[in-house]
């Protein structure tokens, strides 16, 4: 049988724009992952792939123009978007790079021989080295960040693990260009190609996922299919790390001080942030407990207002835009909800913002109201009216996993009412705001982009310095010889690295 055409789709229309390539088969998964699995040694030399990864950056947005153009075609998202999520898209591969450079990442420790501890020390050196090779799951919704070039594929091969990157079936000829671009700057720093390979199709990610070389996974996407590579992951007769970011509700808390004294901004600040992008981001704020009576009214009023200006907009794909429309009308028709700026579809290929408002009563218990504390990918949020703080913390207590969790709060409140929001809000998410909002995540060595399950299936992050992380392991050497050791653990220190020996950072 022929492998299925896999087709470019131009999300404002739904027509097709070109064939892009086939799906691959098992063999052809088989062949890209044993390709990449040959040539990881060529990643060894750390200023190599320093270099590569600049490289990667420079060629990137020299082919800007024809990048966005294809992303836009195959997404809506927009050039000014996407012309953003470029040079956030190249300034990840020239972090990286520096963190290649400085070596800390390899966390060396050194403990030398010491006959005085209880039990005595012999010599032990440890260091981390890189897995091998990494599947990457691109993502929908950043065609460029989270996808082919995006900071799964920089940290992983920042690491010194090649990647073979199964692509997103809603933007193949933005995958296809991108990955050109990644092996045209391997071979520019002269590494193999085959250090970045791509494939395409749906049963193509499961046959990556399972194949014996393939020593750990990155995915971007929903909780179903997250959740179905993950299990496949673990069920492999050799189980391997799967660092999963699969949905997130993100949820606000606006305490009173906070809606009296600011209210109108607050309400205007959640419409932007909710409707950024179609709604589209993984960080939008879907969920939202806000003052029942006069001190929310004011933030709903303002809320109200910005939502019914903001325009329709297409969404990624049709598939998504009719989830969207089918889960809003569905949580729309609960007992008690009611829709000030009613959510669902626009024209054709479009779909309209709203939000949805539900007294946060019926939300302190099991019921069909759960469904509101499921996330809806799309322009839409839920405003839950409480009347007391043991609402609020009665409902945050049901609430899954996040990556992240907000407080607004009033400009002197540090009482100790928000401070036990803060410690309740803190346990759901891998990054909590005060007096902020969540969509825009910073590209910073501080930066934590995850969270408790189903947000993510690790601890990790998949942004900022530390992603890297996920693609090594550690090793110790005892009572090595020096010449036996690797470089990084030597006694001298050629290669000039940070390391702590016996305790102390040099």
């Amino acid at each position: 049988m022929a492998a299925a055409p896999v087709w470019s789709v131009d999300p404002r229309t739904g027509n097709p724009r070109e064939q892009v390539a086939v799906e691959a088969t098992a063999g052809e998964v088989d062949r890209a992952v044993r390709a990449a699995h040959a040539v990881r040694g060529s990643l060894a030399d750390r200023t190599v792939r320093a270099a590569f990864l600049r490289t990667a950056a420079d060629l990137l947005a020299e082919a800007g123009e024809h990048v966005i153009e294809a992303a836009d075609a195959e997404t809506a998202l927009g050039p000014v978007r996407l012309t953003g999520e470029l040079a956030r898209t190249a300034a990840q591969l020239r972090a990286f790079a520096e963190v290649v450079d400085e070596g800390a990442y390899l966390d060396i420790h050194i403990d030398h021989e010491d006959g005085k501890q209880t039990p005595p020390w012999p010599d032990l050196r440890r260091y981390k080295i890189p897995l091998g090779v990494v599947a990457v799951y691109a993502a929908s919704n950043f065609p460029l960040a989270f996808s082919v070039p995006g900071g799964d594929t920089a940290s992983a091969l920042a690491a010194g693990c090649p990647v073979v990157i199964k692509a997103h079936p809603g933007h193949p000829a933005t995958s296809e260009l991108c990955a050109s671009v990644l092996r045209r700057a391997a071979v520019r720093n002269g590494l193999p190609e085959d250090v970045v390979n791509l494939v395409h199709g749906f049963q193509a990610g499961v046959e990556l996922v399972r194949h014996p070389l393939v020593a750990a996974a990155g995915f971007t996407g929903s909780i179903r299919g997250g959740r179905a590579l993950f299990d496949a992951a673990a069920a492999r007769p050799t189980p391997i790390p799967f660092h999963g970011e699969l949905g997130s509700l993100n949820p606000v808390v606006v305490t009173e001080a906070a809606a009296a004294e600011r209210g109108e901004q607050i309400g205007a600040g959640l419409a932007g942030s909710m409707t950024m992008g179609a709604g589209q981001f993984c960080t939008k704020p879907g969920f939202v407990l806000v003052p029942a009576g006069g001190t929310g009214d004011e933030l709903l009023k303002s809320l109200t207002d910005v939502v019914s200006d903001s325009q329709s907009a297409v969404m990624l794909d049709q598939r998504m835009r009719d989830a969207f429309v089918a889960g809003v009308r569905e949580r729309s028709e609960l007992p008690d909800v009611t829709a000030p700026v009613t959510p669902g579809a626009g024209s054709e290929h479009t779909v309209a913002p709203g939000f949805l408002t539900v007294p946060a009563q019926r939300l302190t218990e099991d019921g069909p109201h759960d469904a509101l504390l499921e996330e809806c990918f799309g322009p839409v949020t839920v405003v839950a009216r409480y009347e007391t703080e043991d609402e609020i913390t009665a409902v945050l207590s049901r609430l899954p996993g996040n990556l992240t969790a907000t407080l607004q709060t009033a400009t002197e409140e540090t009482d100790e009412s928000a401070a036990r929001l803060l410690a309740a809000l803190t346990p759901l998410a891998g990054r909590v705001l005060v007096n902020g909002w969540p969509t825009g995540v910073a590209v910073a060595p501080a930066q934590h982009h995850g969270g408790p399950y189903p947000a993510t299936t690790s601890t990790s992050t998949s942004v900022g310095a530390t992603a890297i992380e996920r693609w090594l392991r550690p090793v110790t050497y005892q009572t090595t010889p020096d010449a036996l050791l690797p470089p990084e653990l030597q006694e001298s220190n050629p290669q000039g690295l940070p390391r702590r020996v016996d305790g102390h950072r040099e």
